[in-house]
């Protein structure tokens, strides 16, 4: 039983109240955030009004939906209405959005007990945690290695046991490698199958929102619960496949796992080790494994940085310090006013992607980089389409190393860059990826594996990674942080 399920169980049981259990995460909170620094605002007075009327519901004998009174978290970029929503960054510091995004708006109809807002890369261009405005987030297994970005928070916190799940974005690999990081669950959907409309985008073609959960039974409930179609989001459509925890513990039997070699290229030694004897599992279980070329994947990486870096200059051009958020003290006019307010609210590497993305979106550049980019990610596209003609997923690393020692993402930049090539690629293909603990390094931090699917096909992927959860338990360790049921 995942923890979601345990947590419902123990609440029309009446076990504990849900107050009870509200003020025990926001206990471990106060104890254990100053360690992990995975939250950058709490709302315990909002949680525990929520928290107060599904007790009532309890008292009244009303039947309690699966999510009602489970305590979570959202990353800070997510639109909450009243509450401080930062992206981590000071040029929207105090900014306190007037909606909720539409992944909270369902969540919140549900009553679901926000805890709190989680840490993350400024505006979530980073894959440590380490950019954030307010400090990064730290790994519950290790506090001196990081969590991870750029949902470094949302990982902290439910690998702290100090939110049962957590809502993240995934641009290039924010949700899943900070899973992989931490030792947790990440899915991240199809593009299209979750709306966002309220999160503050980075790249709006690749951004795609999901749940970082403790168990891929969590996933698959929270997921079902979030991928609806929303008019406001134009590229949403929901859930195409239908809903995904029904289908899980499905037989995968005879099922085709795809490893293409050029995902294990580059990858340590050790990580690669536990991804193959992961395969060993499922070979046991009886699917076979096809191994295959994808050799257009020593593209993706350049691709990935021209496209996200010129959709987020466009992006991150609203913020002037005019209507919302930071504004410099001193300035001459109106221009004047505007870059100093940029150059001193946005953070160095924030202020890197604008730039590099403003340069290949200029004239003269447009074609060799832009142009050439967007040509590749249709090359990406229809290459994966013909991997999974001979397999019904894929099998990778999430990341090619383990979580590394707070400060070195900024003593060496292009191996933290590094972290994202087993990942982006699914972002540029739009496809379903979910990362799940497989193993752990010599110095006991986890290592992850991704099962990539067909777009739309989350259930595929979440029912063999499930299966895996179910052969290989001992690899979903817990840790000593936070609340213990």
């Amino acid at each position: 039983m995942g923890l979601i399920n345990d947590i419902h169980q123990k609440l029309i049981n009446k076990e504990i109240s849900c107050t009870e259990l509200t003020k025990s995460y926001l206990e471990e909170i106060e104890k254990s955030n100053d360690a992990l620094n995975a939250y950058v605002c709490v709302t315990g007075d909002e949680a525990l009004k929520t928290a107060e009327a599904v007790d009532k519901k309890l008292a009244s004998g009303e039947e309690l939906g699966l999510l009602e009174g489970v305590p979570m978290a959202l990353k800070d970029n997510m639109s909450t209405n009243g509450i401080s929503t930062t992206c981590c960054s000071k040029i929207l510091t105090g900014y306190k959005p007037i909606f909720d995004a539409t992944v909270w708006e369902i969540l919140k109809s549900q009553n679901a007990v926000m805890l709190g807002k989680t840490n993350m890369d400024e505006f979530a261009m980073g894959s440590s945690c380490e950019t954030s405005y307010f400090g990064g987030a730290m790994n519950p297994f290790d506090i001196n290695h990081v969590a991870g970005g750029s949902s470094g928070g949302a990982a902290s916190a439910v690998g702290g046991n100090i939110a049962a799940y957590g809502l993240g974005s995934d641009t290039g690999g924010s949700i899943r490698q900070p899973a992989s990081f931490c030792g947790v669950v990440g899915l991240k959907p199809t593009y299209g199958a979750v709306s966002r409309y309220g999160l503050i985008a980075y790249a709006s073609s690749l951004d795609q929102i999901g749940p970082i959960t403790k168990s891929v039974e969590d996933a698959s409930i929270v997921f079902d619960a979030i991928a609806k179609p929303d008019k406001r989001d134009s590229t949403c459509l929901g859930a195409k496949g239908g809903e995904t925890y029904p289908k899980l513990n499905n037989d995968i039997k005879g099922m085709k796992i795809g490893i293409a070699r050029e995902y294990l290229d580059g990858v340590r030694d050790d990580v690669k080790e536990a991804v193959l004897d992961a395969a060993k599992v499922y070979e046991s279980m009886g699917a076979q494994i096809v191994y295959f070329d994808l050799p257009i994947l020593k593209f993706a990486l350049p691709v990935y940085y021209i496209i996200a870096c010129a959709e987020a200059s466009s992006n991150l051009g609203r913020y002037d310090g005019i209507r919302y958020g930071f504004k410099a003290e001193r300035y001459t006019g109106t221009h004047d006013m505007i870059c100093r307010t940029r150059s001193e609210g946005f953070g160095e590497e924030v202020k890197r992607r604008i730039l590099l993305g403003t340069y290949v979106l200029s004239a003269g550049y447009y074609d060799a980089y832009y142009k050439k980019a967007t040509d590749l990610r249709g090359t990406i596209i229809k290459a994966f389409n013909d991997a999974f003609e001979r397999c019904d997923v894929i099998l990778a690393p999430t990341v090619p190393m383990t979580a590394f020692e707070k400060g070195h993402a900024t003593s060496d930049p292009i191996e933290t860059y590094l972290t994202d090539i087993c990942t982006v690629p699914v972002n540029i293909a739009g496809l379903p990826g979910v990362s799940i603990p497989c193993g752990f390094n010599a110095k006991g931090m986890p290592i992850g594996m991704q099962l990539i699917g067909k777009s739309f096909d989350e259930a595929t992927i979440l029912n063999a990674a499930y299966k895996y959860q179910q052969a290989a338990p001992e690899k979903f360790t817990d840790t000593k942080w936070g609340v213990k049921l």
